[in-house]
């Protein structure tokens, strides 16, 4: 048996021709050269395949006439909407200010009943209380009308007879008889100070 023929077909000689072709080739494919035009990334096992990047598409920016129609299209219903919206806020502040006025008128009403009946209770008791004044001595009347509300005293004083007045403000300090005496005398004008 001839030994040529003992190897297997793909171990055979080739012509020299066919492989120098083949080195080309293998040499091209490998190397990166002119015909390679993708870049090579290497991927891990068990890792996402690559994603191919995206193009960028280049979108047209809307012209100005296009701007100006889709805001002259919209102009009349957001007006409309802003007017909506207006009158809405409106008829919350109408109602919140009904509310306050009908508390106001609440208070007024209750606030009247008090200061008639205050009015009331004061013209039943001031012709009591001046008679207990004029009634006292004047040194402990001017004691008394030292401590009470001012503008009370000289209220007492000017419902007294002006004599039994006089002896109780001279009893009195000063100071204190010098202010009732000026509460008094703006009472008695006619004329409104202020």
């Amino acid at each position: 048996m001839p030994m040529t023929n003992a190897l297997p077909h793909h171990h055979q000689r080739r012509p020299a021709g066919t492989l120098l072709a083949v080195a080309v080739l293998a040499g091209t494919l490998f190397a990166g050269g002119p015909a390679r035009t993708e870049t090579v990334r290497q991927v891990l096992p068990g890792a996402p395949p690559p994603v191919a990047p995206q193009q960028l598409t280049k979108e047209k920016a809307p012209d100005e006439s296009e701007i100006q129609r889709f805001c002259s299209n919209i102009a009349d219903a957001a007006r409309d909407r802003r007017y909506a919206l207006q009158a809405e806020e409106l008829k919350q502040l109408q109602a919140g200010i009904d509310q306050r006025m009908k508390a106001l008128d609440e208070k007024k009403t209750e606030y009247e009943t008090w200061l008639k009946r205050r009015e009331v209770f004061l013209a039943r008791a001031e012709d009591g209380v001046v008679k207990i004044y004029a009634d006292m001595k004047p040194d402990a009347a001017a004691e008394r009308l030292a401590i009470v509300n001012a503008d009370l005293a000289a209220a007492i004083l000017m419902k007294l007879e002006s004599r039994k007045a006089g002896v109780i403000l001279n009893e009195m300090d000063q100071k204190a008889a010098a202010t009732l005496t000026g509460i008094m005398a703006s009472a008695a004008r006619r004329v409104d100070p202020s």
